[in-house]
């Protein structure tokens, strides 16, 4: 099954500190609950885990994200994840992240992301609207995870203009993936649609 996903993130922060985020990798890992970068394999690829909870059942997935792309001109990144569990299921991403600056706010831009996610196995079961909504939440963490991190890098006027002089020093401890949460989520989900279409 895939789910495509075309997304756009207004941010309080200048796009020199989320270009500078956005290309570190182990950094941007951190935003994302669960999820870690446990290797880095060469300066392009990379090691990975992400850990999911529903309730006392642990899920972790592993697999290797590749950097196919890294524009600074444009502040662009292309990405490749791929990923599996032990159970069977299976995942891949393709995404391409752009900041954009705020012609109107120099202390703001938009985080721009296109994914591609095929999602195989019995994570494919819950059908793409569910993937969809699934994948909006954790979106949500992630960006505001991202926002606090790239906010407390130094500015262009202070120490770091480039990406090579801003390394995040105390990224965001991300926690795990709440599956219950998300669970819950998408049965509210499912009932206000069911009410809905009875009314």
């Amino acid at each position: 099954m895939e789910v495509k996903l075309d997304k756009q993130y207004p941010l309080d922060v200048d796009a020199t500190r989320a270009w500078a985020l956005l290309t570190d990798l182990k950094a941007v890992a951190s935003c994302m609950p669960g999820a870690e970068i446990t290797e880095q394999l060469s300066d392009t690829s990379y090691k990975g885990a992400v850990k999911v909870k529903v309730g006392p059942a642990v899920a972790q997935f592993g697999g290797t994200v590749d950097v196919l792309e890294a524009v600074a001109a444009e502040r662009k990144m292309v990405l490749r994840g791929k990923g599996a569990d032990k159970g069977g299921s299976s995942a891949s991403m393709d995404l391409t992240a752009i900041i954009t600056p705020d012609p109107a706010n120099p202390a703001h831009c938009v985080l721009n992301g296109q994914a591609a996610v095929i999602v195989n196995g019995k994570f494919a079961q819950f059908g793409g609207r569910m993937m969809v909504q699934v994948s909006d939440m954790l979106l949500a963490q992630f960006v505001e995870n991202f926002r606090q991190t790239a906010l407390t890098l130094p500015t262009a006027t202070g120490a770091a203009s480039s990406p090579s002089a801003a390394k995040v020093s105390a990224p965001v401890v991300a926690r795990e993936i709440n599956g219950l949460a998300i669970f819950w989520a998408l049965v509210k989900s499912w009932l206000g649609g069911l009410f809905s279409k009875r009314g």
